[in-house]
C-alpha cells in the first residue's frame, strides 16, 4: 500500500462496480479496476468483486484484453467471488476450480448469503464473508461465524447496509445493534449504500435515498468496541456534521485506527471514487 494512505483507510473500499446500482459491464469493471489500482488513492481500494457465476465471462474478458493489450500485464487481478443470498453456493467452489490455474487472477476471498450447511461446505476454503440474514436465522448465523472465527478460520460477518427490492434499508438502530453485537466478537464487512462519507439523504435515480456514512460507521465501530450502549452508537450513526466527524477520526492514533479496522474490515461500493473523493475533500486523504 502507498505510505500516504492512512491506516484507517487502507483497503477499505472493495470495488463492486458490476453490482447495482453501478451495473458496469465486466470488461469495463476490469479496466476501471486497473485504473483504480494505479491511482493516487490505490491504497484505499481492495479487490474487485465478481459474481462467482460469471467466471467464464471474466476469463473471456481477460483473453480479449490480453489480445488487445487493453490492460497492461503485471500483478494478478485480485478477486473476491460473490454468491448473493439465494444463489447456489456451489458456484463458489466451481469458480475457484475454474480460476485455479489462471496466473492472471488471484482469488483472495468469497462472499455468500448464510445458509444451513455453509460451514461444512466452505469454511476454510477461502477467506469468507457470510451475509447475515434478518429474522429467526440471524442469531444462528452470528453464532456459527463467531465459532468459526474463534477456531481460527478466515471467516467474517457481512451485513447489507443498502436497500434492495427484498431488503429494506437498515436504520441507525438496526445497524447499531449489529455493530454492538459483532465488533467486539467477530470481524465484519458491509455492502451496499455506503456511497458517502457522512450520513444523509442523497439522490439516487432522481429520488432521495437514506445512506449511512462511512465516517459514521467507523466512529460507531470504535464506540461499540469500547462497550458503548445502544443510544450512543445509534447517535453516532445519525450525525450529519461532516467536519466534526472528520475531525474526530483524524485525531485517532494509528493504534485506534488499526483496532477499528481489525473489526470493520472493508465494504463494497460500486463507485469507489464517490466516498474517497469526499474523504479527500475533508482532508482525510492527500490531494492527488
Amino acid at each position: 500500500m502507498p505510505t500516504t494512505t492512512p491506516v484507517l483507510l487502507r483497503a477499505l473500499v472493495d470495488d463492486a462496480a458490476v453490482f447495482p446500482p453501478g451495473n458496469a459491464a465486466l470488461a469495463d469493471a476490469v479496466t476501471g479496476h486497473a485504473v483504480h489500482r494505479s491511482a493516487p488513492y490505490a491504497g484505499c481500494v481492495g479487490p474487485l468483486l465478481v459474481p462467482a457465476a460469471s467466471v467464464a465471462d471474466l476469463v473471456r474478458v481477460l483473453d480479449e484484453q490480453d489480445a488487445a493489450a487493453a490492460v497492461p500485464t503485471g500483478a494478478p487481478l485480485e478477486l473476491v467471488l460473490i454468491a448473493r443470498p439465494g444463489a447456489d453456493p456451489a458456484t463458489v467452489t466451481a469458480a475457484v476450480d475454474a480460476l485455479g490455474g489462471d496466473a492472471r487472477v488471484r482469488v483472495v476471498g468469497a462472499e455468500l448469503g448464510w445458509y444451513d450447511g455453509w460451514y461444512e461446505a466452505l469454511a476454510g476454503l477461502l477467506p469468507l464473508a457470510v451475509e447475515t440474514p434478518r429474522g429467526p436465522d440471524a442469531d444462528r448465523a452470528f453464532a456459527e461465524v463467531r465459532t468459526a472465527h474463534r477456531e481460527g478460520l478466515p471467516v467474517v460477518l457481512k451485513l447489507r447496509t443498502g436497500p434492495t427490492p427484498t431488503w429494506p434499508w437498515p436504520d441507525e438502530a438496526e445497524l447499531a445493534s449489529f455493530l454492538r453485537l459483532a465488533a467486539p466478537e467477530v470481524p465484519f464487512k458491509l455492502t451496499g449504500g455506503l456511497h458517502h462519507a457522512v450520513r444523509g439523504s442523497y439522490e439516487v435515480a432522481g429520488l432521495p435515498e437514506e445512506n449511512h456514512g462511512v465516517l459514521n460507521v467507523l466512529l460507531a465501530t470504535s464506540a461499540a468496541l469500547a462497550g458503548a450502549g445502544p443510544g450512543e452508537v445509534t447517535a453516532l450513526l445519525g450525525l450529519r456534521d461532516a467536519v466534526a466527524l472528520a475531525d474526530l477520526v483524524a485525531a485517532w492514533p494509528d493504534a485506534t485506527a488499526a483496532g477499528v479496522r481489525a473489526a470493520f474490515t472493508a465494504y463494497g461500493c460500486c463507485t469507489v471514487t464517490d466516498p474517497l473523493g469526499e474523504l479527500t475533500d475533508l482532508g482525510l486523504l492527500p490531494q492527488p
